[in-house]
């Protein structure tokens, strides 16, 4: 008896050959199981895509079949899962040398069976002999012989080869295709008579927790963990606080010395994993007390893992996956190897300013205090990557990190700190993994989108990058953009986080600062551009604001002379002939560029520009143009200008060119051309070239982020630039585009936005149409899997919530983005779950599916967006929106009169009189949900024959007036500080401080002396609450330094009563007086201070409307402001300013 016999019932011969030869191994071979399984399963899924008449995915592989959407719209996501599970164990017994688990292989073949019974019951031409209540029972089996892992190979590459010829076959015989076809619709239809003679119901749980569970098996074999032993699981331990003081742990990771590295406590998927923590840690307690080794602790529901190294003295923390054995031994060992990091010297040949050795000091209290995240903001220039590269050494010196992973958004930047580390820390090997291999290294550099692609590589079933291998991942130019693009990668490896910026954006989200788990506005450290120049380590810019009249004002036609009028006529305008009456000052260099304006711009930069080589030559210079056709159209310009420099002195420097890295190197030489390079974005950051001298501006800028990295660009320090002993001393910024006078207002902050992609704006404007729909028409009941739309909005409502199920089960679990996701996508993969959709559901599916990857996708852009302009349309109906629906009216029918312009191309030809309905004013009259539907269906495929309105690119040569330089101040910025957060951070240092003999003497009222003042200078420094630049402003702001802290720590009550000790005598005084005074006592203690005028205020005014004329005689009152005078005066040194 086989456990399979059904297989061979309903007429799957082949299929059940495979099924049978894998039960037999089952016990004793559990290789050969696991490949005959896997064997079954792609038998199985081969003939299902004949039957079903799907088409092959692109890369026609069983890994492709199984996840391509329509295949698993119809398995579901339990039957998908099981699938996968099988191949992947399948593809581990051919390929990798590890044993496989016994167990694995039981696993394995109950998830066959499992998938067998789906298939035959719903699939088979006979599913009355499908036993759907029958378990997997081993006892079953027939036993084989084992086979060597070199026979299994041997075998899989037999029968590779077989399918490959019969498929061959088919292609070539068309008379052997002809015959399959007619065999596939006889038994589609034979299958179709069955299934409605088949009075059974398929009630089996395909998605039972049982499967769920084995998840996390999948997980640790990533890792690199087999379980082959039965220590491996289920281990029992002695101690627990139970009766039988007895307690067997899911799963022992064990060290290479037989001792454990972890424990994984794993509770089912229904459960929060926190409810197994104690569980965990009462098993760590009892290895702990049996081996003497604490082992590493994980608690799992298989959607939500979280890691406790509390021997290491850290909190749980929620973690993407498992460390493999040699991470958790490395873990382990640096309990007691690890050094205390103020103990380790700085490197002062990679950093030898006092400003970097600070930085790191203060990472390293942060990473001390068990803070894993740490934020520096350092000006452009300061020199971020090197005091990283000296972090970083010192790390590795301290046993606190083995691998670092570097991160940067350019292929440039990331050659750039690739050189940085390799010269400055040449023991470590560094990896550039955009242009490398994966090697063995202990610095990686990567640019985000090549590190997103690497993590989801898999070589032999084990991850090149899982969630423990780097111990140190350092994030260049962390700001909001690279948080919402890339979290994913933060979130998936488990280490400590440094990020580099010389602009943090102090914006009401504040994403940035969350990521790093700090105050809005408190790095971990900053040094500023202004603080940098003061001493003496960047030199600053020079603003000179230029403009030209069209660039300010664009060019109108009535301004032009006749002549020019006469050019402006004869223009070819684009393909409509369409010709303006004017060009904005926006549009001028988008699509008009005129000669002169360049002509004039350029003139400019080369007589007022610094030169270098005894002024023979302009200094390296750096154009920031609007766009490509604008940056080459200024290099056109300057050749004909200035041909003498032979076409080699500036050159346009873009992604988009081929060796643009080769024409950087040239111009970060200094002798070499060329001498000015044009940019669109790509020298906006990250470029370090000393000897530029002059920037030009020649766009418009509204980012502050993006303004600052520009300014960076010249910031740097040039011995010698202009000759011996002639340094570098500041440099020019010449704007022509208003960029120096908006950056030079005090801006307010913006809370930014990220643009979502097209499929997010249509996945979460479709969920919002289901709930609008729910509202209006509540459902009747269960959901069929298929709606009429262009029928009904009930119908309606069933495709599009069949719309978005598609697209979630197009959603691959493999793929690290996905997967911390589980549970979600699990739950919207089933069918049933979008029956009913309450607003707070759809709120979930949008935060935790909306931006997620799916093979469900449509590449047709501009039907796409057609899509979403109808369904905002939709939605705007159901919700009442008068004007949004006008607008979208208008849109849509715009779209099909442009349409019917292009009636000769067939397609549109057909829907012809369909565009004539939508492009007219009637059909809109109570024009209905579902005639949307039909349009949006009909139409959505034209879109692309929609001539696109474009304007040619215009040149023109009108004069231009260069409008009156001015110089233009900026403001010194450390971007993300600010005031009131310094101040806190240093009030609560000095409580911390109180017993200081200068913080008691400032307390108690005690006359400060100039080394009192210097004394508390240097605490404020210590505290970290700020810079020499804000410790300065803050001592201006309050007339003193004495003052400003005698302001955060106030006055010591008992001095402030003993002060006022005379008018607070009940004897001589009367209550009112008595308690005006004990006001001033209150206010004393809080602020340390109080001008006199504020006796005139409230809450004095309170109690004396009059003032403090109203309560005491008029010589009591100048002896009190003499007191407050006194009590001011003990706060500044004699004979000095505090």
């Amino acid at each position: 008896m086989s456990n399979f016999a059904f297989v061979k019932a309903v007429a799957w011969p082949e299929i059940h050959a495979d099924c049978a030869r894998a039960e037999s191994y089952v016990t004793n071979d559990p290789r050969s199981a696991c490949f005959y399984a896997r064997r079954a399963v792609e038998q199985l899924v081969g003939h299902l895509y004949d039957l079903l008449g799907l088409p092959l995915p692109y890369k026609d592989d069983l890994s492709a079949r199984i996840n391509e959407p329509k295949f698993r719209s119809k398995t579901g996501m339990g039957i998908a899962q099981k699938l996968n599970l099988i191949r992947k164990l399948g593809n581990i017994a051919v390929h990798e040398p590890k044993p496989i688990p016994p167990r694995a292989a039981l696993d394995t073949l109950k998830e066959l069976h499992h998938v067998m019974l789906w298939a035959a019951f719903h699939y088979s031409t006979n599913p009355q002999a499908v036993p759907l209540k029958a378990v997997f029972d081993p006892a079953l089996a027939a036993k084989a012989a084992p086979l060597s892992r070199d026979e299994v190979a041997k075998l899989a590459a037999r029968f590779k080869a077989q399918d490959d010829a019969h498929a061959k076959a088919l292609q070539e015989k068309d008379d052997l295709a002809a015959a399959k076809d007619a065999e596939i619709a006889q038994l589609r239809e034979q299958i179709k008579q069955a299934q409605a003679a088949n009075q059974q119901v398929d009630d089996r749980d395909y998605s039972e927790a049982e499967t769920r569970d084995r998840y996390i098996d999948v997980l640790l074999g990533e890792a690199g963990w087999p379980l082959a032993d039965t220590r491996d699981r289920e281990f029992e331990v002695t101690g627990m606080p139970n009766k039988d003081v007895v307690g067997y742990v899911d799963y022992v990771l064990w060290g290479a010395d037989g001792l454990p590295l972890a424990v994984v406590e794993a509770k089912r998927t229904t459960k929060s994993p926190e409810i197994g923590q104690q569980q965990a840690k009462l098993y760590a307690d009892c290895l702990e007390k049996a081996t003497g080794r604490r082992p590493i602790i994980f608690y799992t529901n298989g959607y939500e893992h979280w890691l406790w190294d509390d021997a290491g003295g850290y909190p749980p923390r929620q973690v993407q996956g498992f460390y493999t054995r040699d991470e958790l031994e490395l873990l382990i060992h640096r309990r007691h190897a690890r050094k205390p990091l103020a103990d380790v010297a700085i490197d002062s040949a990679i950093v030898e300013r006092h400003y970097q050795h600070r930085a790191i000091r203060a990472i390293d209290d942060t990473f001390t205090n068990k803070q894993r995240e740490a934020l520096l903001v350092m000006a452009t220039g300061a020199g971020k990557t090197r005091t990283v590269i000296a972090l970083v050494k010192q790390l590795m010196e301290a046993n606190w990190v083995k691998r670092v992973l570097f991160l940067a958004d350019r292929t440039a930047l990331v050659t750039q700190a690739t050189n940085a580390f390799k010269a400055h820390l040449p023991a470590a090997t560094t990896v550039n993994l955009v242009t490398e291999k994966i090697t063995d290294g202990r610095v990686y550099v990567s640019t985000y989108p090549t590190m997103m692609n690497l993590i989801n590589d898999t070589e032999g079933g084990l991850r090149a990058f899982g969630p423990g291998y780097f111990d140190l991942v350092v994030i260049d130019e962390a700001h909001r953009s690279v948080y919402q693009k890339y979290r994913a990668i933060f979130d998936w490896f488990d280490s400590l986080l440094v990020g580099l910026t010389a602009t943090p954006k102090d914006e009401v989200d504040h994403n940035t600062y969350r990521l790093f788990h700090l105050e809005d506005g408190m790095p971990t450290d900053a040094y500023s551009l202004d603080e940098a120049v003061l001493e003496g380590f960047l030199v600053p810019p020079i603003g000179v604001s230029v403009g030209t009249k069209f660039l300010q004002q664009g060019i109108r036609y009535a301004d032009l002379s006749e002549e020019e009028k006469d050019e402006w006529d004869s223009l070819d305008w684009g393909e409509d002939g369409e010709v303006p009456d004017a060009v904005s000052s926006e549009e001028l260099n988008k699509f008009l560029f005129n000669e002169d304006t360049v002509d004039k711009v350029l003139a400019e930069l080369m007589d007022k520009g610094y030169k270098v080589a005894d002024g023979d030559r302009l200094g390296k210079t750096i154009i920031f143009a609007k766009n490509t056709d604008h940056a080459e159209f200024i290099q056109r310009r300057f050749d004909i200008q200035y041909p003498e420099h032979g076409g080699t002195f500036a050159r346009v420097i873009t992604h988009g060119m081929s060796y643009a890295q080769s024409l950087i190197d040239d111009f970060s030489t200094p002798e070499k051309a060329p001498h000015i390079a044009i940019s669109v974005d790509m020298l906006d950051t990250g470029i370090d070239v000393p000897e530029v001298v002059n920037l030009v501006f020649f766009k418009l800028i509204r980012s502050k982020t993006k303004f600052w990295q520009m300014i960076g660009r010249g910031t740097r320090l040039c011995r010698d630039l202009f000759g011996p002993g002639k340094d570098k001393q500041n440099f020019y910024v010449f704007d022509f585009c208003g960029n120096l006078e908006y950056f030079s207002q005090d801006l307010p902050g913006s809370e930014g936005s990220m643009q979502k992609s097209l499929n997010q704006r249509l996945f979460e404007t479709r969920l919002g149409l289901i709930t609008a729909l729910d509202s209006a028409v509540p459902p009747a009941g269960p959901e069929p899997s298929e709606g009429k739309g262009t029928e009904s909005e009930r119908g309606l409502r069933v495709d599009i919530a069949w719309s978005l199920h598609r697209i979630v089960v197009g959603m691959n679990l493999e793929n690290f983005l996905v997967r911390p996701k589980r549970k979600w996508v699990e739950h919207y993969a089933e069918w049933p779950a979008w029956s009913v959709l309450t607003t707070e559901a759809a709120g979930d599916v949008a935060e935790h599916l909306g931006g997620l990857p799916s093979a469900h996708t449509d590449d047709d852009e501009d039907a796409k967006r057609f899509d979403l302009l109808i369904l905002r349309r939709q939605l705007a109906q159901l919700e009442g929106d008068a004007v949004a629906v006008e607008r979208a009216r208008e849109q849509i029918q715009n779209i099909a009169a442009g349409l019917l312009n292009q009636t000769a191309i067939p397609s549109v030809q057909q829907q012809q009189e369909l565009l004539d309905e939508v492009a007219s004013d009637e059909w809109w009259i109570d024009v209905t949900l579902p005639m949307l539907e039909l349009a949006r269906r009909r139409l959505r495929g034209l879109l692309k024959f929609l001539e696109k309105t474009k304007k040619n690119a215009v040149y023109t040569d009108f004069e231009d007036v260069l409008t009156e330089a001015t110089l233009i101040d900026l403001p010194g910025v450390t971007p993300g500080t600010n005031m009131e957060r310094f101040q806190a951070r240093a009030a609560a240092y000095l409580k911390q401080h109180e017993d200081h003999v200068a913080l008691q003497r400032l307390r108690r009222n005690k006359p400060l002396t100039t080394d009192d003042l210097a004394a508390l200078e240097q605490m404020l420094a210590d505290s970290g609450a700020g810079e020499a630049a804000d410790i300065a402003q803050a001592a201006e702001q309050a007339h003193g330094l004495g003052l400003f802290i005698r302001s955060l720590v106030g006055l010591d009550r008992q001095v402030a009563i003993e002060a006022f000790g005379n008018y607070l005598d009940g004897a001589k005084f009367s209550v009112d007086q008595i308690r005006f005074v004990n006001l001033i006592v209150d206010e004393l203690t809080a602020n340390g201070l109080m001008d006199p005028a504020r006796l005139y205020e409230s809450p004095f005014t309170d109690h004396a409307p009059t003032g403090p004329e109203g309560v005491f005689p008029e010589g009591d009152v100048d002896n009190i402001v003499d007191i407050l005078c006194t009590v001011k005066a003990n706060a500044v040194p004699a004979g000095g300013v505090a």
